[in-house]
């Protein structure tokens, strides 16, 4: 293949790990969403004086009741995507290493999505999954960014290559288990991704992964948006429905409008 070396270590990490971990390749752009974050906050609980980022964030689980968690979540949701170049800003974080393992022809998430999992609570789980499993396309990555430090239970798991293999060469011996069980069964093979604010992860969604209940004594904040070539098959989450196209090169756009003469 015609790539750079450090092309070719980016992607033989991938395929081996099922993931890679890197620094933000634009802070700035990462720091200024998490500014967006800390405005959105102060407008929903209604805080007038200024506050420090790292201590409202890990510690919103003081100020915002359980039962309250999935609206407040969701005001800041539609918050960050209402917000002009907030989707622009998260691509920018990513970019050099989507460049590398998807390619510069792009389609992103219309939305990005949030995850806050308070401590010690079990409401806000995710059973291990893969996304494939409900009709995603396997030429999608997840591009998945913290803005706290994600460590231990407070992080996710994913399922490496090899043993996802195993486990869909024997899937039908899973027939009838629920996600509880089928956790167990692998839950001694799953790797637990420490990722710090300042890294993205970017991780193969067709793995099975998802997580645990958070016994760390912090929250966590982290967010989540698929992107894939533009020309590679869509599953049941279609362009114009769940994707549009973010980057298009000049030969693509004049080869899209190309009409032959009238003869």
């Amino acid at each position: 293949m015609f790539i750079t070396k450090s092309e070719q270590e980016l992607t033989t990490e991938y395929l081996t790990q099922g993931y890679i971990i890197r620094p933000a390749a634009d802070f700035e752009a990462l720091d200024w969403i998490r500014k967006q974050f800390i405005i959105l906050i102060s407008e929903a609980l209604e805080i007038k004086e200024e506050i420090d980022s790292e201590t409202i964030l890990n510690q919103i689980h003081q100020k915002v009741p359980v039962t309250e968690l999935n609206n407040f979540r969701l005001k800041i949701i539609r918050g960050f995507n209402a917000i002009e170049g907030f989707r622009e800003k998260y691509y920018q974080v990513a970019r050099p290493y989507l460049d590398t393992l998807v390619g510069n022809e792009l389609a992103m998430q219309l939305r990005v999505n949030l995850s806050i999992q308070f401590p010690n609570d079990d409401s806000s789980l995710l059973p291990v999954h893969a996304d494939t499993w409900a009709g995603d396309s396997p030429y999608e990555v997840v591009v998945w960014l913290p803005i706290v430090n994600c460590y231990g239970t407070k992080a996710m798991y994913l399922l490496p290559p090899d043993k996802a293999t195993e486990l869909s060469q024997s899937f039908s011996k899973s027939a009838g288990q629920n996600s509880e069980e089928l956790y167990l069964g692998i839950s001694d093979d799953v790797k637990w991704l420490n990722v710090n604010y300042g890294e993205v992860l970017i991780f193969d969604q067709a793995l099975p992964h998802g997580n645990r209940v958070n016994t760390e004594s912090e929250t966590r904040w982290s967010m989540n948006c698929r992107f894939k070539g533009v020309f590679t098959p869509y599953g049941d989450k279609k362009l114009g429905e769940f994707f549009e196209p973010i980057i298009l090169r000049a030969a693509t756009q004049t080869g899209m409008s190309y009409k032959l003469p009238n003869i």
